[in-house]
Order: C-alpha cells, then structure tokens, then sequence
C-alpha cells in the first residue's frame, strides 16, 4: 500500500499539470469554433434576423428550400467547376516546377522567391488589378488588339467571367503549393535517384517510380489545403465580379454572404453554412483515411 502512494500521488500530480496547461488551448477551442459551429447549427433551424423582433424555430425548412432552390443549385454547380479546374493545375504545375527548381542552378533562388511572392499578396488587392486588367478597356484586349485578335468582353461574359476567376485563384495558389513539394522532395533521400541512373531509369521513370510515391503525403496535404482554399473562395468573387453575369460565378461563400449581410436571412444562410462545413470535413476525413493508409 505504502509503495501504490506515491505512484497514485505522481500521477495525480501530472493529471492536474497536464488540465493546467490543456486549459487555455480547450478554452480557445471551446469559445472561437466548437460554440460558433454549435450556434451555426443552431441558426440553420431559424428563420428571421437579429434586426427584427427575434428569430424562431422552424425546422428543416431552411434545408427544403436549399433543395428546392435552382439558385442554390447553380452556385454548387459553379463551386464544383471552380474548385475541380483551380485544384487540378494548382497541384500538377507548382509539382513540375518544384521538379525543376529543386536542382541547382543559376536562377534557382530567384525563381523561387518569384513564384512565391503571389502567395503572400493582398487577394483583395490583386482582385482590383485583376480586375483592371480584365475590363474591357484593360491591359489584356488592348494585347488582343495589338496582336490582330477580337477583343473579350472578359467580366461580362458568361462564358469567359469563370475562367478569369480561376485563372487569379490559380496564380494566388501556386507559389504555396510550390513551397510544399519543394519541402516534400527534400525528405527522399538522394541516393535513389543515384541508385535508378546506375539501373538505366530515365528522368521520367524517376519522376514516376520515385519522386511521386516519396511525394505521397504532400500530395495529399497539398489537394486538400488547396480543395478547402478554393471552397472558401469569396474576395475574388467580390472584388471582381460580385457573382455575375447571370450568376454565372456566385460561388458558395459569396451566395452565403449575400443571404446574410444582404437580404439578412440568416437561417436560410446558415443551413447553407452548414453544408459547407460539411463538405470541409468530408474533404479533411478523406485526408486523414488517405494518409493513415499511405503510412
């Protein structure tokens, strides 16, 4: 009994210790996301605003009529597009370029501050030279113009607003994306690649064989980092085209603002929050199955 004491008395001890500085960080986790997720939730099942008389349960309401909204529809459908053609070449060029800025030469580090510079921008910023440079008296028609080619009218277009859209998103991202598989490559060590020219592969069959499987992890963490980047994509929306023309570009943030600080429907705007965040954590479940697996 006198032996089990003072194990007991260490133990609590460290229990007490481990509460003392768990505290803080459950305290912020408790009060800036597991509340404001709790009260969004809340929100999706109420109808009203905080500027009348109050708001009231209404039960899945909210949820029929995001189902039953062709708006809501169309701004998913435009989510989708968005996020899958800004996603694909946010990973397949900064994956090329970190390829080839990963050796040596003369404007390596050069190169490297210069693809990196987008990344740490103003996105409101560069959404207002975007947008100057799009309008139709801007930089890019008068290119067009020179170069014997009919001018676009970029931001009014159907057609074209979406594209300019994940062009800028596209640009924003690459130099983050650039970093990470630049870190990535550091951790495959040297002497496979040694080991493959001594076998007769080829760069590609290196690429393929090597520099891929060894990349595994930062591929993954880099699709879902830029996945959520584009799902939560607003500025650019606002800054450029405010959803339109015909809402061809209102994407899901953009469409959840408008609700909310617009038409201040803050139920209606919650219950398509909410969906959003469910979407988020599909992506960040997919992230962990896949990497569990991948170790």
């Amino acid at each position: 009994m006198t032996d089990k004491t003072p194990n007991r008395q260490l133990l609590d001890n460290d229990t007490l210790a481990a509460w003392i500085f768990l505290t803080p960080a459950l305290l912020f986790l408790g009060v800036f996301i597991i509340w404001p997720i709790a009260y969004l939730f809340y929100l999706s099942f109420t109808t009203g605003s905080f500027t009348s008389a109050g708001i009231r349960l209404i039960g899945i309401r909210n949820y029929q009529r995001l189902i039953f909204s062709p708006d809501f529809w169309q701004v998913l459908f435009n989510t989708a597009y968005f996020t899958i053609f800004t996603v694909i070449p946010s990973l397949i060029i900064p994956l090329g370029l970190a390829t080839l800025l990963n050796r040596s030469f003369a404007l390596r580090d050069f190169l490297r501050t210069a693809y990196f510079i987008p990344s740490i921008t103003s996105l409101v910023a560069v959404g207002l030279g975007w947008r100057w440079m799009f309008q139709n008296s801007g930089p890019v028609n008068a290119l067009l113009t020179a170069l014997k080619l009919p001018a676009i009218d970029w931001l009014s277009s159907t057609t074209w607003a979406m594209p300019v859209l994940i062009l800028l998103s596209f640009w924003k991202q690459i130099g983050f994306n650039l970093v990470v598989f630049l870190a990535g490559l550091q951790t495959i060590p040297q002497n496979r690649y040694e080991a493959a020219e001594l076998d007769g592969a080829n760069p590609w069959q290196q690429f393929w064989h090597i520099t891929l499987p060894g990349l595994r992890p930062t591929l993954i963490f880099a699709t879902v980092t830029t996945a959520i980047f584009t799902l939560r994509s607003f500025e650019q929306v606002y800054v450029i085209t405010n959803g339109g023309p015909l809402n061809s570009t209102n994407l899901l943030v953009y469409y959840i603002y408008e609700e909310a600080f617009g038409l201040f429907d803050f139920g209606y705007a919650a219950a398509g929050a909410t969906i959003l965040l469910f979407f988020t954590l599909i992506l960040v479940y997919l992230q962990l199955k896949v990497w569990g697996e991948s170790e």
